[in-house]
């Protein structure tokens, strides 16, 4: 009985290795058409790695692949589009001085005795656009655009190719809460429509509202696949983590100290716009407290971490980190007192072509524990350094220490900044979405992380999105609107639902100082 196969794709025994580690060892994922199967894993299980496989970007050593059950080779990402195969990558690959539309159709042009002809391909993206609830500037340039309006621009990219199999690799890890609701919107039409969608992510939440099945890998291997309507959260987050996970932060009241940052009337201008991003802000953060920046992103809670740090100059106001005046300290001066976890850990957490061990010592290689009074690096101790960090924090990577940076996966890379910046000697903690990228049971330890400093008597500044975060780790939360401070919360007394209005800027305190 030769039946027509379900299935639109079919990844048999794939086996993939790098120096050092089997990233996917004898895999097998099947895809049926029109379902939204979802791909759960740690950080470094081998999701992005498979996906990439699937896209042409790495060839497996072993297993074939087959498409509408007949076997196909797959040499580069032009193999998969010409085999209806798009793919949104975690970090998007779009030309940042280029529009919109000319990201979506790079490659597949339409010419008339050599000159662009843009306006079909304008409509067509207009239209598409339209139909999904896509909604762009096609003429903005991607440096001047959101997170949500690139990641919508990938989407158009694979749409304006007439791609039948979409995979999404963690498309909301650099997403707001409104922006998520929209993309599950956008992923469940276009399944509606026939779009077969492969998912990689580790928001157990996201799966249980989006997909149809799911497969989940830990460590390389394949661990089963499940239909979601038959699961549930602790039982996914077993099987990827191998173990019970606390979903719920434990942790005793704060105890308040002294106030450690104190910034009074601080404006920051905008790259973007004329107008200040950050507009006349005042609060403090005390020894021993987590204090919270909540809000939708792009409410200048960016360029308020930006003039903490250093990396973006005061307009006006002051900043003072434990009784010092930093308002115009230089970035080392400032990082003396306080550690940073970036928001953007590409651009500014790690040197990507440095290995593991150096980007370790980024913040301190000058110090004499690493640097000779000659001014020669001391390598053995910068290795035990690295050695002991990744032991600590779980950092995992293909070669320990020598492990380029850029080779390791997001959430590893994460992992080794956090560890960096809370190792190093701080009065001040600024995490902003410490968590970004990470799965559950990281999650649960650098929550735990956090927690440990505060009771150790550091001032935490966390920066999140994620209202689930802000309601589970903050001791006070400060909700940031159109560059200005329009709350302070307690999250022992408020709600989810509460806390969305003053984001949205629905409602405010009106009793401002």
């Amino acid at each position: 009985m030769n039946m027509e196969t379900p299935y639109a794709i079919e990844m048999l025994n794939i086996t993939k290795r790098f120096p050092g580690i089997i990233a996917n060892d004898n895999i097998t994922l099947q895809l049926k058409k029109g379902e939204i199967h979802a791909l759960l894993g740690e950080n470094g299980a081998g999701k992005s790695t498979l996906m990439s496989v699937l896209f042409g970007l790495y060839q497996a050593e072993e297993g074939i692949i087959k498409k509408d059950g007949k076997e196909v080779k797959i040499n580069n990402p032009n193999d998969a589009n010409a085999l209806g195969i798009g793919m949104v990558h975690q970090h998007f690959k779009l030309v940042q001085c280029f529009t919109v539309l000319d990201n979506i159709i790079l490659g597949v042009e339409t010419t008339k005795h050599g000159i662009l002809q843009k306006d079909e391909a304008r409509k067509k993206v207009l239209a598409l656009s339209e139909k999904y609830g896509l909604s762009v500037n096609p003429d903005a340039l991607i440096e001047d655009i959101t997170v949500g309006m690139q990641q919508r621009t990938e989407i158009l990219k694979m749409l304006y190719r007439d791609n039948e199999i979409l995979i999404f690799d963690e498309p909301t890890a650099v997403l707001t809460p409104q922006e998520i609701d929209e993309l599950m919107q956008i992923m469940k039409n276009l399944s509606a429509e026939g779009k077969s969608i492969l998912f990689i992510t580790h928001k157990l939440n996201e799966i249980m509202a989006v997909a149809d099945r799911v497969t989940v890998l830990r460590r390389g291997k394949y661990i089963g696949t499940v239909n979601v309507k038959d699961t549930n959260q602790a039982e996914l987050s077993r099987m990827m983590v191998g173990r019970d996970v606390q979903l719920k932060v434990e942790k005793k009241p704060a105890n308040p100290g002294e106030v450690v940052l104190h910034v009074e009337n601080m404006t920051v201008a905008s790259r973007v716009h004329a107008n200040n991003a950050v507009k006349n802000v005042s609060f403090d953060v005390r020894a021993g407290e987590i204090v919270c920046i909540a809000g939708i992103d792009g409410n200048g809670q960016t360029e308020l971490v930006y003039g903490l740090s250093g990396l973006e100059p005061l307009v006006s106001g002051k900043i003072v980190i434990d009784g010092k005046d930093m308002s115009k300290a230089s970035i080392r001066e400032r990082s003396r007192l306080s550690s940073h976890i970036p928001e953007d850990r590409h651009k500014h957490g790690l040197v990507l072509d440095y290995p593991l061990e150096y980007n370790m010592v980024l913040q301190e290689y000058f110090q004499p524990d690493f640097t000779t009074p000659l001014g020669f690096l001391k390598k053995k101790e910068i290795r035990d350094y690295s050695l002991k960090l990744e032991e600590e924090y779980d950092v995992r990577s293909g070669q320990g220490p020598i492990t380029i940076s850029r080779a390791m996966s997001g959430g590893n890379q994460q992992k080794a900044i956090i560890a960096r910046e809370i190792d190093k000697e701080h009065k001040l903690l600024i995490a902003v979405q410490p968590v970004r990228g990470l799965d559950v049971g990281a999650i649960e330890y650098i929550h735990s992380r956090l927690i440990a400093e505060r009771d150790a008597g550091k001032a935490v500044l966390l920066v999140s999105l994620e209202l689930e975060e802000v309601m589970n780790v903050s001791d006070r939360i400060l909700v940031m609107y159109e560059g200005e401070i329009v709350g302070e919360l307690d999250p022992a007394k408020t709600t989810s639902e509460e806390l969305g209005l003053y984001m949205s800027g629905a409602k405010r305190d009106t009793k401002e100082a």
